[in-house]
């Protein structure tokens, strides 16, 4: 979806690709260099970096001579996106950036303020996508005075789905229960529609959205077939 949507929606074509290295992050990159590959493009820098960075200069430095067109990334810690999109905006790199849901996490925009005006994100989660991401989204703020985003809808549905799951197998055994949870079909949850197969694969869509001066915007909503 990353490489799909910086190509063909915004045709895009010299990435760089900015990824923690851990399993998240690796697996992040080696997803986004495969499919930028099929599009004829070989990213002009892929840099790593471990969790709780606290200076990225020497990233930030490489981005300022590759000067690429887009930046892909895939950062799992809040509070490393927020340090990186400041101190991008400090070292004057201007890039257009498309990035893991962490991109418009709730904490991530407040530490970075306006560096990350005009980013984009591919995330599982947007407040409008269906009608129960909506009244979810509503309860959320009524209850804690700030927007859910995907690391409380992540909990949400995964409880819900457990609960689903346990009550239709009648047993916590873990195997009746992993049973009960690959055979559940069009759950509705706030994340999409919850179709499992064999491997545990439940939810196949996402969002694109924009983070439009501190408001996350949505773009648009792919999903894809089993």
């Amino acid at each position: 979806m990353i490489a799909d949507f910086g190509v063909n929606d915004l045709k895009l074509k010299k990435w760089a690709i900015v990824h923690s290295t851990d399993a998240f992050g690796n697996g992040g990159m080696n997803a986004l260099t495969a499919e930028l590959k099929k599009f004829g493009i070989e990213p002009v820098l892929v840099q790593g970096f471990t969790n709780n960075t606290v200076d990225f200069t020497p990233i930030v430095l490489s981005l300022k001579r590759t000067n690429p067109e887009a930046l892909g990334t895939y950062i799992p810690f809040s509070t490393d996106q927020g340090i990186f999109a400041k101190q991008l905006q400090q070292l004057g790199v201007r890039v257009r950036w498309v990035g893991s849901p962490t991109t418009v996490s709730e904490t991530a925009m407040k530490l970075a303020g306006s560096a990350l005006h005009g980013s984009y994100a591919v995330t599982d989660f947007h407040a409008g996508a269906n009608d129960e991401a909506r009244a979810y989204s509503r309860a959320y703020r009524e209850r804690y005075r700030i927007d859910a985003d995907n690391y409380s809808a992540w909990t949400y549905d995964a409880l819900h789905l457990l609960a689903l799951a346990i009550n239709n197998a009648g047993s916590t055994d873990p195997e009746a229960v992993r049973k009960a949870i690959v055979g559940i079909r069009g759950y509705i949850g706030a994340e999409g529609v919850y179709n499992f197969d064999e491997s545990g694969e439940g939810v196949r869509g996402y969002n694109v959205v924009r983070n439009d001066n501190g408001t996350v915007v949505f773009i648009k909503r792919v999903d894809f077939d089993r």
